[in-house]
Parts: C-alpha cells; structure tokens; sequence
C-alpha cells in the first residue's frame, strides 16, 4: 500500500512525514524501516496479532506488512499547469493508492500559511486550502478526459460501438469535472463492465481515496470537536466519503524522539490512547477496504495485505502463484479463537475450532491460515 502525503506549504506535511517514518523506526529495533529517497519511507503495520504469535512461537522471523509513505512536495496553485513542481506531484500522485492530505487547523502568526504566493501570507483556510488541491487534481484530470475524447470520438462517430460506450461514460464524467467535482463524487453504472475497466483505465487522480489529515495544536488535538476548523473539514468530508484524523504533527515528531516507555507516559499525559501512525494505519486499511491474514510457525511468522472480499486461492496466491494455482483447501483458525485458548493449539483444535475451508471460502480478517496446494 502506497500513501501519497500532499498538502500546501506549511501545513505541517512534512513534519508529518518525518514524524510518522522517524516513529516507525523507533518503535521497535526488527520492524523493518528504510528510506528508499529522501521523500520516501517504508513503515511496519502494528499488528498486536502478529507480535502475540511470534511471541509464542519464538519464531526466527517476524515479517509486518509495510506501507510506503510518500511525502510529495513542490504542490502550490497551478501545478496542474507545472507550477512549482507540479508535473512531479501529479506523477508521484497517479502512483499511490490514496492521499493524505494534510490540512491546517491551527492558528499560528509565526508560521505563514501560503496558498499561491510563497511571499504572501494568507488566512487559514481549510476549506479554501482543500478546494485548491482538488482544483489542481481536477484540471488535470479534465486534460486527461479532454484527450481520451478527442481519441474515442472519432470512432463514435464511425458507429464503432465500444468507442460509443466509452463516451456515454467520458461526456457526463467531463460535465462533472468543469463543474469543480472531483471524480471521487462521480456516480456511474458499476454493473456496466466497460465504463468499470475505463474508470480503471483512466486511473484519475482526483477519485483516488483520500483522508483529510487534520493538522492541529496540542490543545486542538486533545478535544478536535471543539476546533471549528476541524468541524469545516469534517462537513466536506462527509460529502465525498472520505475519512477525517484529527492529528497533531509537532507531537507526533516529539513522539518519535520517545523510547517505548517514555511514549507511552507522554501519550498518558496527553490523553492519547493510540499514536498517529497507528490511527492513521488504520484508516488508511478502512479507506481502502484491507484486511490482514496472517500466517506463522516457528520458521515465520507473517502479515498479509488483503482486499476485504478475498477468497482463499486468491489469499494464498499472495504468497506464492503456485499456492493460487494448485489450491487445495485452507486450514483456518480465527485469532480471537486461539487467544481466548491461550494459545493452545491443541485446545482450538479439540473444540473444531480449526476449519477446513475451500475455494469459496471469504477470508476474514485476523484469519491464521495454513494453505493446502498441489503443483
């Protein structure tokens, strides 16, 4: 899972950033971290499960899931049109799987907040801020549509029916655009198999998935509902189905510096029950619809990304193709089963609480699986 970090200059974005990378190092010495350029950080998924199962099994290897977190700068007004660094930005951007989009909801006269010009200091803005990266997203994305119009229409015009059916799909998509809509509140027939492998195809930046990470002082992330920024970003959100976290960067970067004792007492001080990486982990799976299986043994134990919905022999063909290929069946054991065994093994199974599932089994999240597959 790739994350794109956007956001205007001085809303915080990169404090975030290095805040939530420089956290995910320090928590725990074997949960890998690495910095593949200066903009981008592979992070751990805490997973309770996982670390209880590599507990008890000791296990030689304990292997997380990651989520790359890519800190996209050089996005002011009129990137679409290569302002700033903006042909990288909407590069960078096309690649993730969701956004994360940094907004300021904090007063601060010594932090300039800048929306266009580097030199000028504007009022903050959380809904004005949100409408000009959309804006930026959608004038791309009509550049985009224009083109793959100008392509397909010809053929209409010929009769070819395929091209006919793209363009029932691309004229009122376009429509939706000019009227400053992103493509994430664009409604279209999803039975309709072609216009689904077209909105595939056409990979638009402004329908990816999005989470507004609402960037806020001590006191603004200690009671969020308080924040009228905030509730103004929360309203927005709710109008395109995107997901809101409230956030504070500044504590986070204090949070990273923290061993794990030191971190948990400052979190007990500040009322936080969960750190931002983990709150913002966990969006990012609902966001998208993930799950994890997990599988384990003495040799590995291991996290598996899924998409909710996935069944058996496609779970099993993310570890291997071959287990895809010549799936056989799933040994299952759910994870609150065996824990509420102590982990007893032998217990779980004596009360057939280990299943034995086939290929139209749907896995659930927190699934322990051993695959059964022939080659």
């Amino acid at each position: 899972m790739k994350l794109g970090i956007v956001g205007l200059p001085n809303v915080g974005k990169s404090t975030l950033f290095n805040a939530i990378t420089g956290t995910a190092n320090a928590q725990a010495a074997n949960y890998p971290f690495c910095t593949i350029e200066p903009n981008n950080g592979i992070v751990a998924v805490p997973d309770e499960r996982l670390d209880k199962l590599s507990e008890y099994w000791n296990t030689d290897k304990k292997t997380p899931a990651v989520v790359e977190f890519v800190d996209i700068a050089g996005l002011v007004k009129g990137a679409s049109k290569g302002a700033g660094l903006g042909n990288k930005f909407l590069g960078l951007i096309r690649e993730c799987d969701a956004i994360i989009h940094v907004v300021r909801c904090f007063d601060n006269d010594q932090i300039m907040h800048v929306v266009e010009d580097a030199n000028k200091a504007a009022a903050v803005d959380p809904a004005g801020d949100i409408e000009c990266i959309d804006l930026e997203l959608i004038f791309a994305d009509i550049e985009h549509v224009d083109n793959r119009i100008a392509k397909q229409g010809k053929a209409a015009k010929t009769g070819n029916k395929a091209a006919k059916e793209e363009m029932a799909l691309l004229e009122p998509l376009k429509a939706h655009l000019e009227e400053g809509k992103s493509a994430r509140t664009f409604t279209f027939d999803a039975a309709n198999d072609a216009h689904q492998q077209l909105w595939r195809e056409l990979g638009l930046l402004s329908a990816k998935p999005i989470i507004y990470a609402c960037n806020m002082d001590d006191d603004g992330v200690a009671d969020p509902e308080a924040n009228n920024y905030y509730q103004i970003v929360k309203k927005l959100a709710e109008g395109e189905d995107a997901q809101v976290l409230p956030i504070c960067a500044k504590t986070e970067e204090e949070l990273s510096d923290l061993d794990d004792e030191e971190k948990e007492l400052f979190m007990e001080e500040l009322g936080l029950a969960e750190s931002g990486l983990d709150r913002l982990i966990k969006a990012s799976y609902s966001l998208l619809g993930l799950i994890s299986f997990l599988t384990d043994g003495k040799k590995e134990c291991r996290a598996w990304t899924i998409k909710r919905g996935t069944k058996a022999p496609q779970a099993a063909g993310k570890i291997h193709s071959d287990f895809e290929r010549g799936f056989i069946r799933a040994q299952v054991i759910a994870y609150d089963d065996l824990k509420a065994a102590d982990f007893d093994y032998v217990a779980v199974r004596g009360k057939g609480q280990q299943r034995t599932e086939g290929k139209e089994y749907v896995v659930n999240d927190g699934d322990i699986i051993e695959f059964l597959f022939n080659v």
